[in-house]
């Protein structure tokens, strides 16, 4: 067997072990397994590699620098269609060209960064979906909006150009299981008040990573980011 299909056969072997567990996670807390989706995060890796999870199943990919999204977007656009996910800090001179491959933005932190991604939207004509990024454990190390504050900004965001989906949040530094099931409830009731206050549906929780997904998905997530669980025995190779 070659290296490039060991690699492959690695990748659909962790792809296929990490969906049955985020399916078994959702059914231990009494949810549908399709409510959730796997965001296949491939910041750890090159773009063949990348595309070794797209044939393997992963058809939603997630990535922390604009121009590796694009980068990568780019490079696989020939594998069919894939969902591009946005889940680290933006630069607004770089959304031009990344809001052409149409990602779910997490990250929204800032009402400048709003702004931005609203103007150049409707440059483009085009609808983009964001997520409000919390730091709902109020780590200084972490971005985030305050969660008292999120609510200003989603009133903020009410435009045809741009479409608040939900919100984004990580469990805190050090956090164990427990605490972090009770960082991603916060999340939740945060989002289920905002939605009760000004009538925006945000049906859309990203919280969770490789680490901490089953507390997530417990809390009521819809989308995790899991990166370093899909490429285990590849990293460090």
């Amino acid at each position: 067997m070659t290296s490039q299909s060991q690699s492959l056969q690695q990748i659909t072997d962790n792809w296929q072990h990490v969906s049955a567990n985020v399916k078994a996670a959702a059914k231990a807390a009494g949810r549908d397994p399709e409510s959730v989706t796997l965001v296949g995060v491939t910041k750890y890796v090159d773009a063949s590699l990348a595309g070794d999870l797209v044939t393997a199943g992963c058809h939603d990919l997630g990535e922390n620098r604009p121009q590796m999204l694009w980068s990568k977007a780019e490079s696989l656009a020939e594998l069919g269609p894939i969902t591009w996910h946005m889940i680290g800090h933006v630069q607004t001179n770089k959304l031009r060209r990344m809001l052409r491959y149409r990602p779910l933005i997490h990250s929204v932190d800032s009402p400048r960064l709003l702004e931005a991604i609203e103007q150049e939207s409707e440059h483009q004509q085009c609808t983009t979906d964001v997520l409000l990024e919390v730091n709902i454990s109020g780590d200084a190390a972490k971005t985030g909006l305050a969660p008292e504050t999120v609510k200003e900004l989603l009133k903020q965001s009410q435009s045809q150009s741009v479409r608040v989906m939900g919100l984004m949040a990580m469990s805190g530094l050090g956090s164990d299981q427990n605490a972090a099931l009770q960082q991603f409830q916060q999340v939740a009731q945060l989002r289920d008040d905002l939605q009760q206050s000004t009538g925006i549906e945000l049906p859309e929780l990203s919280m969770g990573m490789s680490g901490d997904y089953e507390q997530a998905i417990q809390a009521g997530a819809t989308l995790v980011r899991i990166g370093s669980a899909l490429f285990a025995g590849l990293l460090d190779r």
